[in-house]
Formats: structure tokens, C-alpha cells, sequence
């Protein structure tokens, strides 16, 4: 159990730290040159190319999936607590939308082109619109969006593969070269690319636009019927749904890797895309089971230290997401070194690594001095429209699980607080 007043560290919070770090190695090999994250190319060196197939079948969509998940799931937690709190929900989650969307704004045309957050902003009205689905209606429409758009994905990609040629590494170079070019030159090079590249990021958004918003619909069903109270420490569920979910998940991820970073050729990309569309949420599944089981191998509420390491991330994920962007944004352009299409996929992993551990570190930090990180502070202000009074710091010791929620305080607003925002909303 955690001391009084010390703010709870959940399994959410768990997944959500971890997933951190998923994110960053997808969004790293991306800003890193066009070809990095599919492990460089023919040509580059071996490491590099199984090191590109192993984060298409591993890691690339499972954590957005994961991410999705838990927007959904806290999307239910603060609608619980705007209505403990006795203030209106539709004014909160309309400013807290409006916010997001700004900062998804500055956020894609400053550092990241391919940012999430506008489009997550976009899709949180639609699911305040779905928000009275019961938990079975919620899932059959997730499971419809997603064979929608992988059947769409995969007519696609086999008339791709039927009626057009391979492309070149000869007849891409000139296109790569002025990219990179445009990426190591001045502030004013960097910014004009980002917003030439605006328009291809917005039409990936509207694409995939469905599978983000079937993960939000299944974290909705799962908060709807309490699945991390009731499931989160149930070890013989955990281990069965594991199990169960990762052989279709390693296998989807498998094709995916053979379309995207070879044997198959590039035609072939779509078609890998439709098979991870059904199968990245079975291994995203497999991955927070398992990571929970993992962490809850100790009897009683002795949980291994890495689980409030993890939380403490997952609590100001927005702030580590930014940050992630500002250091990637630093390295591989012309705002700091200029690295773009200069390093290889092993080396971007190694530095991930090594930004990981950093912000695992700086999560800790916070959690022992404040609840919240600078951009989930401005979040809240403007969700609630006014400025919260500043908290006494308060530090974590032994974490505390959903399962065993701390006494709940009398006043409303702190009583939200845990309540409703204990799992942050995630970029």
C-alpha cells in the first residue's frame, strides 16, 4: 500500500511508462532518414537490417495500439471524476480536447510532422459521441473499424502488387538526397520540410485514423467494465490471455516484417500493413499481460521496484512524449547536429536506450517532488479552465495497485484527482 496522500502508482500507469519506450524507437528511426526504420536498406549492413525486421514484427503499431488502449480507458476515468467533483464533463474534455489539439499542432509543425496528438484530439470528440456504447456494442464496432480498414489496406496492396514495378534504391536516391539535404540545413530549411510533409501525415492520420479510434473504443469497454480492478492482479488470467494473444501477434508481426523489410519488395508494404492491423492489438495484448504478470511475481503488495519506475513515466507521459520529440528534433536536424539518413538503425536503438533510461531516471525524479510534469500541468489548467493552487510535493515510496486504492479524501476535487486522473491520459 502507498503512505497517505502519496499519489497511487497502477497498473495503467505501468503500461503506460512502458509503452514510452515503444513510441520512441518507432518515432526515433523515422526522424533518423526515410529508410532507417526498415533497417537501411539492401545495402546497409546486416545488424542493421535485421535489427530494421525486428522492430517492424516487434515493435512498430503495437505500442500506438497500447497508447490508443489507455486514452480510451482514461477517457472513462475522467468522465467518473468531472462527475464526483460535481462539475460538467462535456466543457472539461472540450478544453482539454482544444488543448491537445494546439499542442499536437506546435508539436507537428516545430519537431514532428508525424504527430498523434491532433489526431487523437480529433478522434476524442467521436468517442464522446460513442461514449453511451455498452461494452458489447463498443467492441463490435472496434473489430468492424478494423476489418474495414485492413480489408481496405490489403485491396490496395494487391492491386499494388499486381499492376506496378518495385521501385528502385537507384530511382528513390535523388528524392532521399534533397530530403535529407532540406533536413540538415537551417531552422528555416527544417520548418519549411515539416510543413511540405503536413499534408502526406495528415492523410496517414485519416487512414489509420479507424484503428486508433478502435483501440480508444476497446480502452472504453475495458474501463466500462473495470477490466484492471477486477483483472490487473489475476495471475492465472494474465498468463492465460498472454498465451493465448501472442502467436497470432508474432505471426502478424512476422508478415508484416517480410512485407516491409524484406524478403518481399516494397509492393508489398500494404498487405503487411492489413495483416498488422488485425494482429498488432493481439501482441499489444500479450505485451501488457505479460509485462503485469511479470511485475506481479511477488506475493502480497511487494511489487519489484521497476513497477513504480515505469508508473512514475506513465504518469507524466505527455511531458517524456515532448521531450522525445525535442531530443530526435535536436539530433537528426538541422537544429542541432544535422544526423538525418547519416546513422544507422543499431546506433538510433542504442541512443533510444540510453534516452529511455534518462527519462526513467527524470520520471522518478518528478514523482518524489511533484504529482504532475509541466505539460500535464498545462493540460489540467486548461481543462479546468483556471489554475489549480499549487500541491505540496509529495513523494512516492511503495507502490499501490489498482486493485488496493488508497482511503479517498474528503474533499471532491483531491478525491478526483485520484480517482479519475490516478492513470494520465496518454500523447
Amino acid at each position: 500500500m502507498s503512505r497517505a496522500g502519496a499519489p497511487r502508482v497502477g497498473e495503467l500507469d505501468v503500461l503506460r511508462g512502458f509503452a514510452l519506450f515503444g513510441i520512441l524507437v518507432v518515432n526515433a528511426l523515422l526522424v533518423a532518414g526515410p529508410s532507417t526504420v526498415l533497417g537501411g536498406g539492401p545495402g546497409a549492413p546486416a545488424p542493421d537490417r535485421v535489427a530494421g525486421w525486428l522492430v517492424t514484427a516487434l515493435v512498430t503499431a503495437k505500442f500506438y495500439v497500447l497508447f490508443s488502449f489507455l486514452f480510451g480507458y482514461s477517457f472513462v476515468l475522467q468522465a467518473r471524476a468531472a462527475r464526483r467533483a460535481g462539475a460538467a464533463f462535456a466543457p472539461r474534455h472540450l478544453r482539454r480536447t482544444a488543448g491537445l489539439f494546439v499542442l499536437g499542432a506546435l508539436h507537428a509543425v516545430l519537431l514532428y510532422p508525424g504527430d498523434v496528438l491532433t489526431t487523437y484530439a480529433v478522434l476524442a470528440l467521436v468517442l464522446y459521441g460513442l461514449r453511451g456504447l455498452t461494452v458489447r456494442a463498443a467492441l463490435r464496432l472496434a473489430a468492424t473499424l478494423l476489418l474495414l480498414l485492413s480489408a481496405l489496406l490489403l485491396g490496395y496492396g494487391l492491386l499494388t502488387v499486381a499492376l506496378t514495378e518495385p521501385v528502385t534504391a537507384t530511382a528513390y536516391a535523388p528524392r532521399a538526397a534533397e530530403r535529407a539535404a532540406a533536413y540538415r540545413g537551417d531552422a528555416a530549411s527544417v520548418l519549411g520540410t515539416h510543413l511540405r510533409d503536413l499534408p502526406a501525415a495528415l492523410g496517414t492520420g485519416l487512414l489509420y485514423a479507424p484503428a486508433m479510434l478502435a483501440a480508444f473504443l476497446g480502452g472504453l469497454a475495458a474501463a466500462k467494465c473495470r477490466l484492471a480492478e477486477r483483472r490487473g492482479r489475476d495471475r492465472a488470467w494474465l498468463r492465460r490471455t498472454a498465451l493465448r494473444t501472442l502467436p497470432l501477434g508474432l505471426g502478424g508481426g512476422a508478415v508484416a516484417a517480410c512485407c516491409a523489410s524484406g524478403p518481399l519488395d516494397g509492393r508489398w508494404f500494404l498487405v503487411g500493413q492489413a495483416v498488422s492491423v488485425l494482429t498488432a492489438p493481439a501482441l499489444a495484448t500479450s505485451y501488457a499481460c505479460g509485462l503485469l504478470l511479470l511485475l506481479l511475481r511477488r506475493a502480497g503488495d511487494r511489487v519489484p521496484a521497476a513497477a513504480g519506475v515505469l508508473a512514475a513515466a506513465g504518469r507524466v507521459a505527455l511531458s517524456h512524449y515532448l521531450t522525445q520529440s525535442l531530443v530526435l528534433a535536436w539530433v537528426f536536424s538541422g537544429y542541432g547536429p544535422g544526423l538525418h539518413d547519416r546513422v544507422g538503425t543499431v546506433a538510433v536503438l542504442a541512443g533510444c536506450v540510453l534516452l529511455y533510461a534518462v527519462q526513467l531516471a527524470l520520471g522518478a525524479w518528478l514523482a518524489a517532488r511533484t504529482r504532475y510534469g509541466p505539460a500535464e500541468h498545462l493540460l489540467r489548467a486548461v481543462t479546468r479552465g483556471r489554475r489549480r493552487p499549487r500541491a505540496v510535493p509529495r513523494g512516492v515510496t511503495t507502490p499501490a495497485w489498482t486493485a488496493a486504492p488508497p482511503a479517498a479524501p474528503a474533499d471532491p476535487e483531491q478525491r478526483a484527482d485520484r480517482t479519475g486522473d490516478g492513470v494520465r491520459p496518454a500523447p
